[in-house]
């Protein structure tokens, strides 16, 4: 078998990739939306022969500090799928995005290391957009969150035979996303386990309609978001997982907010509409959650449609 090529050394890429909530509601495992909130990864090709990982945020003190890290391990084997080695990697992780709360940190990892390791290929190597969602897809298990990541806005993904596909549409400007994130972490493994093998047809059709209508309102007509995200198929199987996250959701849907589990939770997020009523999310979630459990600590944070997706910067030294 003949030896890998090695990429050049001297290289340095730095990728930016926005925090991502999938599922909003009625779009299981289809809808996706990118925020405001960003992971980076710098990568610089050396001579050293050895991968090291510099960790700054989110798991500093936990994540390896070698190839066993995610985004080095995926970066080498995406090199390596490509037919390359690297004499060697530096590389950087600046974690903004939570870990394990439903708002895409594993995709955005996946997303930051096959895209860096894209940029490190020679040209004639390197996969075209189609590929790069093949691939971060499959990774990632469903393109859900790494489809916004990629493309930024609004990402709606399907499956055709084996190959996965998405489009991406623009979000109406008055769509504010205001998330409440939570102290504790949830699995997304952990949360997909509770959902049962099937559900009533009348739920998978009412579903589908809310769906088709989540996507005017997130699009055309914001004015529809409560209507629209309204989820008969995964919600209210995970409720037991994320009993305080699933209590407020519902109390915010009382008051008449647009309020989801983000991806597999616990993260709950509301679709604001307008400035002035995301405001009034943020006064009802810190209102609310007092009276939840004053032992849960909750972030809520007020951001915006990220219209970009993610970012490469190269540099050759």
């Amino acid at each position: 078998m003949p030896a890998a090529a090695v990429v050049a050394s001297g290289q340095e890429v730095l990728v930016e990739v926005p925090a991502t909530s999938a599922n909003l509601g009625p779009g299981f495992d289809s809808l996706g939306l990118a925020l405001t909130l960003y992971d980076s990864v710098l990568v610089r090709t050396t001579d050293s022969g050895t991968t090291t990982v510099t960790v700054i945020g989110e798991g500093a003190e936990t994540l390896p500090r070698d190839g066993a890290h995610l985004v080095a391990a995926t970066i080498l084997g995406t090199l390596e799928r490509a037919g390359y080695s690297s004499p060697g990697l530096e590389i950087e992780t600046r974690n903004i995005i939570p870990h394990g709360r439903g708002l895409g940190s594993s995709a955005a990892a996946i997303v930051s290391s096959v895209l860096a390791a894209n940029a490190l290929l020679p040209g004639s190597a390197r996969m075209d957009p189609r590929a790069v969602l093949q691939l971060c897809s499959t990774l990632e298990g469903h393109p859900d969150n790494v489809a916004p990541a990629l493309l930024g806005s609004l990402a709606v993904s399907w499956e055709t035979g084996r190959a996965f596909q998405s489009t991406n549409l623009p979000v109406h400007p008055d769509v504010v996303p205001v998330v409440a994130i939570p102290a504790s972490e949830l699995s997304t493994e952990a949360a997909r386990a509770l959902l049962p093998a099937s559900v009533p047809h009348n739920s998978a059709s009412a579903n589908a309609g809310r769906a088709a209508l989540l996507v005017h309102a997130m699009t055309s007509s914001p004015e529809f978001l409560f209507d629209g995200t309204r989820d008969l198929l995964h919600q209210d199987y995970r409720a037991q997982a994320m009993l305080h996250s699933a209590t407020l959701m519902r109390a915010l849907r009382s008051e008449g907010f647009a309020s989801v589990i983000s991806g597999a939770g616990p993260t709950v997020m509301t679709l604001a509409v307008g400035q002035d009523q995301a405001a009034s999310v943020i006064s009802a979630v810190q209102r609310i959650v007092v009276g939840i459990d004053e032992g849960i600590d909750w972030r809520v944070l007020r951001l915006n449609v990220d219209t970009e997706g993610a970012k490469v910067k190269v540099h050759q030294r």
